[in-house]
């Protein structure tokens, strides 16, 4: 049981848990509806077991050179025997919660819960085997904008209007390219072909770069939202002095990227407090 939450990434929840989160303020009193806890506790282990596993169902071989595999942050390092049963256990886990949320949300929500199953194996899976793709591998990472979409059908929510779908899509693609940073070394060994083994670290780098200004353009030009655009500013800075004093080309170490990953995780918890409390996210001001 341990070894398939490692599988699940833990230390990566929080895409899902605040994409699932941007369509709640305050005002709403979510806490109360007990739909929105069953929706929270999908987005955590049932969700990521099936992006993740998926995942490590399929990339064995990247996974046994990747240093920074094998605990609960950045997930497990199994065997090809240890995965057999994936598949499997993934739909004995799903099926409760697709019964229950159709039940409760009907068609709409099957079709949505359907969609996000499909993107995985469209993902993971010959002939189509999106990863190995590059730039498509990026661009498919928009199916993580979904788990706003099951949140506003699940929680019978108003639609988050379209700058904010931008806005989570740009966030997805930015966590997917931070990951590609750290498994260049890993992906090129076993052969695995993605965007940064292609234009190289600092190009990607330079990539994720534009993405967050995007971002923080988003933001501060739309939302007014001068905490978390401020937020990611800063990171941008960070970023250029990564690129052209720090790091440069040079790979970082396993102790790094799990500060990395642990500081990811603060930022992300207190980002959700923002989001919530102030509920920016809801509408664009004009």
């Amino acid at each position: 049981m341990l070894h398939d939450l490692k599988i699940s990434r833990p230390g990566l929840w929080f895409p899902t848990l605040w994409i699932y989160l941007v369509p709640f303020s305050l005002e709403t009193h979510f806490w109360q509806d007990y739909n929105f806890w069953i929706g929270l506790l999908f987005v955590t282990f049932p969700l990521n077991y099936l992006v993740y596993g998926l995942n490590d169902y399929n990339d064995v071989k990247a996974d046994e050179v990747n240093e920074r595999k094998g605990n609960f942050l950045f997930g497990a390092k199994s065997t090809a025997e240890q995965l057999v049963s994936i598949p499997k256990k993934i739909a004995v886990i799903l099926l409760p919660f697709i019964i229950y949320f159709t039940v409760v949300s009907g068609l709409k929500m099957l079709l949505l819960l359907v969609f996000m199953i499909v993107i995985n194996i469209i993902y993971n899976f010959k002939p189509f085997r999106v990863k190995e793709r590059p730039p498509f591998e990026i661009c498919i990472q928009v199916g993580y904008v979904f788990t706003a979409f099951f949140s506003v059908v699940l929680n019978d929510l108003p639609m988050l209007p379209w700058q904010t779908i931008l806005y989570l899509t740009l966030f997805a693609f930015q966590a997917h390219i931070a990951g590609e940073i750290m498994d260049i070394e890993p992906d090129l060994k076993a052969g695995k072909q993605t965007t940064a083994t292609l234009i190289g670290r600092k190009n990607t780098k330079l990539l994720m770069l534009l993405l967050l200004l995007l971002e923080t353009f988003i933001l501060a030009y739309w939302f007014k939202d001068y905490v978390l655009s401020g937020f990611l500013a800063l990171f941008s800075l960070w970023l250029i002095a990564d690129v052209f004093v720090c790091f440069k080309e040079k790979p970082y170490s396993v102790q790094q990227m799990k500060l990395f990953g642990f500081a990811m995780n603060i930022s992300a918890l207190l980002s959700m407090i923002w989001v919530l409390y102030s509920g920016k996210l809801m509408q664009p001001v004009f």
